[in-house]
């Protein structure tokens, strides 16, 4: 049978994936076409592809959303085909079809199975007829809340409320009293809605101790389908994943064996063609049971492990059914070798409750991933990139490789700890954190078992090396000829310690630095950190030499010497924050300035965004009285919602709508506390003056 040629392929996504496709493309000899909004212009998928082409403004749903402006560029470019990635056009029918109108290949399956298992509810019938379990709930179309409150308690509590179009958590909830669930609904129904366009649900039961496993299929035009075994991504938070890995330590051979033939059963239901994935939900205490929760029609976040562990370029076999070859894969042929576990590196801050974060990358650096280190980076990071509220938060996806799960523990390990991004707070020291935990290492996984670490988390406290980093870099290296502007603590007789308080973390301490000497080049002298709040010997003193970075020298050339052994330092002033890293970690560090009371009363009542984002409901208006604690704004920030109370009883006063765009720190509301009653004793009139 002919093939169709492909020779031209547009991404239709941003980010890393974008990236990742570009690499398998470059490496096939096929001409790569970006597209990108204004917010993207800069981007690293824009530079790496062969040609790029401007779609829209900065909103999803005006560029990457777009699909007459995708399939026009695509269209304009000569691309014979169009890789979607994943999110955005990924699982659209409607952009499917349009391709095939437009006479553009769409790497991908047919819009009719991309229709059918993009609705949940008729996945869920389309599986059935196939004889794959399922978990017990109630779904089909047109259920309003009224149905789904009434049929809960047979479905039995816990329940979990799922949007029947998209995924990667959003609108999901797990509800556990009877009571939450009509408040649960209606956040249920307009996260899926503002998330997919579509905001109709529906219900499962709660699977207990569940463990999420998903396996990996690939299906061509000539109805060949194989499985690539499984990957457990059962270390999530809030339904959105965190660490995966393949293959999974839960499952037997014979249960892999019957799991991946039910992913076949899956993806044969709806005539599936191209790369997918099949997720099951499966108790940790009875790992030979396994039920369908939902099949994505598209490439997954997580298929660099699967990648590692069979030596399966997914994307280039995407394209290889696109063109309409057979498979040159048999299910005898596929081996699983050795284990890979993957961390996503997102722009999120875990000591504010995760709030997704945003600044510009100011350092950068990439672990090792030459030959031999097990060590794999997909990423969309760059030095110099603009990190903005538009778009998903994830970054980057650090993936180690070992001969078994605990040397791929190891190597993550310290391929995250050797991953610098200075600028940008995110998540790489909360994945250590994670990758540490017993229960982890132990292979004892449930996908709630992220929320309950959670509270266990706690931000490392600085090195000292990196407080002295600060204080040294706050001394400077300017107009060392003239003492009386220069910051060395000189003085007639001994000279003054240079003294700089520094908070990171909520952790307090006090850097004193005795200059010896001091020049253009270098400042040394005697270093000494003192930890505020903490019991006993909290004091930490060495001999320093600092030789900061020239012009010109690159990322690391700080150089801090520490009692005669040199260290490679990086460190940037961004606002007020002191951003260092080096051979123990990274940190922000903060100047640490008292607070007067007084205006800490004034501003007791503001509520402020503690992140870039977009309004998207206001629960009061101005005038309203308020109790501490209900929610006033709501605040969309890189596809997640976040809301936000008064801080306090009282009036409140709003200052901006739904849709307004706003920035990290702005005020949103205040809120005028109730008037307090006159403490002072009544005068009685007939009293004696």
């Amino acid at each position: 049978m002919s093939t169709r040629p492909i020779r031209s392929v547009l991404v239709a996504n941003r980010g890393e994936i974008a990236c990742r496709v570009i690499d398998t493309l470059r490496r096939l000899g096929i001409r790569s076409i970006a597209v990108y909004s204004d917010a993207d212009a800069q981007a690293r998928h824009v530079r790496e592809a062969d040609v790029a082409v401007r779609i829209g403004p900065a909103a999803a749903s005006q560029s990457y959303l777009d699909i007459e402006a995708v399939v026009d560029a695509a269209r304009k470019t000569g691309a014979d085909a169009v890789h979607p990635g994943y999110g955005f056009l990924s699982e659209n029918q409607k952009f499917a079809a349009a391709l095939a109108d437009a006479g553009i290949v769409f790497i991908g399956p047919p819009a009719e199975a991309i229709a059918t298992m993009g609705d949940k509810i008729t996945a869920r019938a389309a599986v059935t007829e196939r004889d794959v379990p399922v978990v017990p709930g109630l779904s089909r179309p047109g259920l309003t809340d009224a149905d789904l409150i009434a049929a809960a308690p047979d479905i039995g509590f816990p329940v979990l409320i799922k949007p029947s179009a998209g995924g990667g958590g959003k609108g999901m909830h797990r509800v556990a009293d009877p009571a939450e669930l009509p408040a649960a609904l209606q956040r249920a129904r307009r996260e899926a809605g503002a998330a997919f366009g579509d905001d109709a649900l529906f219900l499962e039961h709660f699977v207990d101790t569940p463990r999420h496993i998903e396996v990996q299929v690939l299906a061509d035009t000539h109805g060949n389908v194989i499985h690539l075994g499984e990957r457990e991504c059962s270390l999530q938070r809030r339904h959105q994943k965190v660490i995966e890995e393949a293959p999974s330590a839960l499952l037997d051979a014979e249960t892999r064996a019957r799991i991946g033939e039910a992913a076949c059963d899956a993806a044969r239901s709806v005539g599936y063609t191209g790369a997918g994935t099949v997720e099951f939900i499966v108790s940790a205490h009875k790992p030979d049971e396994f039920f369908f929760m939902e099949m994505n029609t598209r490439l997954q976040v997580e298929h660099p492990v699967t990648e590692l562990v069979t030596g399966i370029d997914l994307v280039e076999q995407q394209i290889r059914v696109a063109r309409g070859e057979v498979l040159g894969l048999a299910q005898d042929d596929i081996e699983l070798t050795g284990h890979a576990i993957e961390a996503r590196v997102y722009a999120e801050d875990p000591a504010r409750g995760f709030l997704p974060t945003g600044g510009t990358i100011e350092h950068l650096v990439h672990p090792d991933t030459s030959p031999g280190s097990g060590v794999r980076v997909d990423s969309a990071m760059l030095a110099g990139l603009r990190v903005g509220s538009d778009y998903d938060p994830m970054l980057a996806k650090i993936i180690a490789h070992g001969s078994d799960r605990e040397e791929a523990l190891e190597r993550l390990d310290q391929a995250l700890a050797h991953t610098r991004v200075l600028g940008v707070v995110t998540n790489i020291d909360f994945c250590r954190f994670v990758l540490r935990q017993q229960a982890v290492v132990d292979a004892e996984l449930d996908t709630e078992l992220l929320d309950r670490l959670v509270t266990d988390y706690a931000v490392p406290q600085p090195s000292p090396e990196a407080q002295v980093l600060v204080g040294l870099a706050r001394i400077g290296t300017r107009d060392r000829g003239d003492v009386w502007s220069s910051s060395v603590g000189w003085r007639v007789g001994e000279p003054a310690p240079v003294v700089t308080r520094l908070v990171s973390g909520g952790h307090h301490s006090t850097v004193s630095i005795r200059v010896e000497r001091a020049d253009a080049h270098s400042v040394s002298g005697t270093a000494t950190v003192t930890a505020e709040g903490v019991e006993g010997d909290a004091s930490w003193s060495a001999d320093v030499v600092y030789l900061p970075a020239r012009p010109g020298d690159g990322p690391n050339s700080d150089r801090l010497i520490v009692d005669g052994i040199s260290q490679s330092w990086s460190s940037t002033l961004i606002g007020e924050s002191w951003w260092v890293s080096g051979p123990s970690g990274a940190w922000v560090l903060d100047l640490a300035r008292p607070l007067l009371d007084e205006a800490a009363d004034e501003r007791a009542g503001e509520i402020v965004s503690p992140m870039p984002g977009t309004v998207v409901a206001v629960g009061v208006t101005s005038g309203d009285e308020v109790s501490s604690g209900a929610s006033v704004v709501v605040v969309e920030a890189m596809k997640m919602e976040h809301a936000l109370t008064a801080p306090v009883d009282g009036t409140v006063d709003i200052t901006v709508s739904v849709g307004d765009k706003v920035d990290a720190g702005q005020i949103l509301a205040v809120v005028t506390p109730a008037s307090v009653a006159d403490p002072k004793e009544p005068v009685d009139a007939t009293a004696p003056s």
